[in-house]
């Protein structure tokens, strides 16, 4: 885990005090102005975007999880839980967990077979 201490301005990012990245930067995305409060923590594959013109404002005490998107001009309040995969659009109020719906699983014809080859006999014959 990294433990950054930060106050100034990265491509017009404003980002304050302690910034954690609990798997290092790689892979860590972060528009341009998007506004990070103080003690957030990044997981890996993290990506605050620009939508529409705008940029996340992100309040103190936030935990983004692994592969979450956070998009255009909307806050996160303080003390907010982002899980795993999660897609961000909408404002979300203090001391909020957002999370993902249970995954569907879809059952398929019986006499289907996933390829990575289109046609898997020609790849075969070499």
């Amino acid at each position: 885990m990294e433990l950054i201490l930060i106050y100034y301005r990265l491509k017009r990012t404003i980002l304050k005090v302690i910034l954690i990245l609990g798997h290092g930067i790689k892979g860590i995305v972060i528009a341009g102005e998007a506004k990070i409060g103080k003690n957030v923590e990044f997981s890996h594959q993290v990506t605050i975007g620009r939508s529409k013109g705008g940029v996340p404002t992100i309040g103190d005490d936030v935990y983004i999880g692994p592969g979450a998107k956070i998009f255009g001009g909307i806050k996160i309040g303080n003390n907010v839980r982002i899980g795993a995969n999660c897609v961000v659009f909408e404002d979300v109020p203090d001391n909020a967990t957002v999370v993902l719906q249970k995954p569907r699983v879809i059952i398929k014809d019986p006499d289907y077979h996933y390829s990575i080859f289109e046609d898997t006999e020609k790849h075969k014959k070499g």
